[in-house]
């Protein structure tokens, strides 16, 4: 199938906001998580888990406006996050390592289809690293969060 450079771009924009969107849900379960740990837990969290994912977010969000600014493209449509209804804090932070992972791993899948290269450009495609790197070590630390809650 053979498809232009615009419409590769706007498939890399629709693909990356899939990403950018689970971001953001894991940032607002995160906020729930916050409420309802200890100060200490919570401020592990905030340094090992919120942190990298906020950081990611916003570079991904940035990266994917100025790439569609630069190509005259309609800009990427986020969604807004729906905050979870509370739950226990390991729930909630299982369901952040999932959604993280999640959105690192359709990342990984729009480098692999080589669009970002195609029809890309440096500036997309090092912003993509630069956000896969901050969510990369972001599952393993809420494991390690989970498995130290209330010790």
């Amino acid at each position: 199938m053979s498809y232009t450079a615009d419409s590769g771009r706007r498939q890399i924009i629709d693909d990356a906001v899939v990403a950018a969107n689970a971001l953001g849900d894991a940032l607002a379960a995160l906020g729930e998580a916050y409420e309802l740990l200890e100060e200490h837990e919570a401020d592990r969290m905030e340094d090992t888990v919120f942190k990298p994912t906020q950081a990611a977010y916003g570079q991904l969000k940035r990266t994917l406006t100025e790439f569609a600014e630069r190509y005259g493209l309609t800009g990427p449509n986020f969604r807004n996050s729906a905050v979870p209804a509370p739950t226990d804090p390991q729930t909630t932070l299982d369901r952040v390592s999932d959604q993280v992972q999640g959105a690192e791993d359709a990342l990984a899948e729009l480098q692999d289809t080589l669009l970002p290269v195609e029809v890309g450009d440096p500036e997309l495609r090092a912003g993509l690293a630069r956000t896969r790197t901050l969510v990369g070590p972001v599952p393993a630390a809420a494991g390690e969060l989970m498995r130290n809650l209330g010790r």
